[in-house]
């Protein structure tokens, strides 16, 4: 006659099913590969996360300094435009052409079409060359672009950190798998095994 498999050698030792130890060698496995996988993903997605925000630092910290060099180059277009109004006012014409040759060659389109509009005899014409919509920076344009790549990283690190995060979660539910998965071949009287399924559940 065969013999009965036991989890235990020994009087009193409760019987264990073969279709169980079976099922639990499985769950046992697919809770170690999940929970493996898991943990990488939630890894992977954390490396995800931080080069996320290092691109939006990254970023941030080059609109800063586009800003203030747009600001710099705002304020050199403003001095010598107002220096040129002075002297045009006073009919000094050199000193005039002086100032005008030193226009930066970004603000020369704007000062070049306000003067197109004629300001000192049309009423309509804009205050200054600075209402043209000629007026363009470079750096307040790259500043701009830089502030919305600052933008997309930031939200990319934002998603991968909810990645990571569920992907822990896993691990942990994985995990609790795992373990109760373990020690079912261990549980001797139906009342812990109810128990067990129970806190499984």
């Amino acid at each position: 006659m065969s013999r009965t498999r036991t989890s235990a050698d020994g009087p009193g030792a409760a019987r264990v099913a073969p279709w169980l130890e079976v099922v639990s060698t499985v769950l046992l496995a697919l809770a170690a590969v999940a929970t493996a996988w898991a943990a990488y993903q939630a890894r992977q997605w954390t490396g995800e996360q931080s080069q996320g925000y290092s691109h939006a630092t990254a970023s941030r910290i080059a609109v800063n300094r586009l800003s203030a060099l747009a600001n710099r180059q705002v304020e050199i277009d403003v001095a010598t435009f107002i220096q040129w109004v002075d002297a045009h006012a006073s009919g000094r014409t050199a000193l005039e052409g002086f100032y005008r040759r030193r226009f930066r060659a970004e603000f020369t389109p704007a000062f070049d079409a306000w003067i197109a509009r004629k300001p000192f005899t049309n009423a309509d014409a804009p205050a200054t060359p600075f209402a043209m919509a000629a007026y363009r920076q470079r750096s307040a344009d790259d500043a701009d672009r830089e502030e919305a790549k600052a933008a997309v990283a930031s939200n990319t690190a934002k998603d991968a950190n909810q990645r990571a995060d569920n992907y822990m979660l896993a691990v942990v539910l994985f995990s609790s798998a795992l373990f109760f998965a373990g020690i079912s071949t261990k549980l001797h009287s139906p009342q812990a095994r109810a128990a067990e399924n129970s806190c499984g559940t």
